[in-house]
């Protein structure tokens, strides 16, 4: 079996305009014990004899309903085996995964001393993007699968503002978000703000965690998408506000503006240009507001009611 030790000291610098960053070194010295297994891999290049071990060594990809045949059929079939061979092209050895993760767990443990380090296993779960990332108590689930580039040829019959982030930069922030959820609670009322200040904080936790990563990757959009975000923002705070939308519960307003979608809808002109999930966006600037205005840690961010936060943020979309 295929594993990576790797320990994490001091690996990790950002490098500032005024020198090194105090805060980054300090991060950067955190130690985190990385192991990485390709299960993808090794699934792959087993046989029938190989299949008791992994059973045992693997029960959580391994239903005791499925009879065996199918697990081996499974071992050798083409287009399994073909989607091995194109994880390895872009993910050829362990160190990609190690370099990027490392620093970001770093950064969790900074913030939420108590995260465990995980033991990291990458696979191939026939492109289902929904789940592309898993985190469990003492395992980061990653299928690598998810990860190709949007304009890899597996992804050709797929929707088009899905595969646009199929993409290698979408992992890292994929990982970050799952994490999140771990200490972001859900909303517990249905008001519109509410998803707002949720996806918000998610969103600012990335801030914290992956301080090199564009705010683009970090919500899932273009470049182009986040400009039209930042250039419209105004606009979208006043369609908001005009609408009496921040208090509705009305379920509509989460496809229209905060679940993965094409675009947007406000129902008028602007709408195709739009990006999906702006109220993710517009959830982002709030909590940004809130965290640059008051003296808040990221733990006491986590438990604070999405109207207080919002009164105390004194947010104002810039023009």
């Amino acid at each position: 079996m295929q594993k990576i030790l790797v320990l994490l000291f001091s690996s990790f610098i950002l490098i500032s305009c005024g020198g090194e960053s105090e805060l980054e070194t300090e991060i950067s010295k955190i130690p985190v014990d990385l192991s990485v297994i390709r299960f993808e891999q090794e699934f792959a290049s087993s046989n029938a004899a190989d299949l008791p071990r992994l059973k045992r060594e693997f029960p959580m990809f391994f239903s005791l309903s499925t009879p065996d045949s199918i697990w081996l059929n499974r071992m050798q079939e083409p287009l399994q085996q073909e989607v091995t061979s194109e994880i390895a092209k872009k993910f050829p050895d362990a160190s990609i995964l190690v370099d990027g993760v490392g620093p970001l767990l770093q950064h969790i443990k900074y913030y939420f001393p108590r995260t465990k380090t995980p033991t990291i296993v990458t696979l191939n779960n026939d492109v289902d993007y929904a789940n592309r990332v898993i985190v469990a108590d003492t395992l980061l689930l990653l299928s690598l699968d998810n990860f190709l580039g949007e304009d890899h040829f597996f992804y050709t019959d797929m929707t088009k503002f899905i595969a646009a982030n199929l993409r290698p930069e979408q992992l890292l922030p994929s990982i970050a978000s799952k994490y999140a959820d771990k200490y972001v609670a859900p909303p517990t009322q249905n008001a519109f703000l509410e998803q707002l200040v949720y996806h918000g904080k998610k969103l600012y936790l990335q801030d914290l965690w992956l301080p090199n990563v564009d705010d683009a990757d970090k919500i899932g959009y273009s470049q182009e998408q986040l400009d039209w975000a930042y250039a419209n923002e105004e606009q979208i705070w006043r369609y908001f506000i005009e609408k009496e939308l921040l208090f509705s519960t009305d379920p509509k307003l989460v496809p229209r503006f905060i679940a993965p979608a094409p675009f947007s809808k406000f129902y008028l002109e602007l709408d195709n240009k739009s990006p999906g999930m702006v109220g993710r966006f517009v959830g982002w600037q709030i909590v940004r507001s809130f965290m640059e205005k008051n003296d808040i840690t990221p733990q006491q961010l986590m438990v604070y009611d999405a109207k207080a936060l919002y009164n105390l943020s004194k947010y104002k979309p810039k023009k």
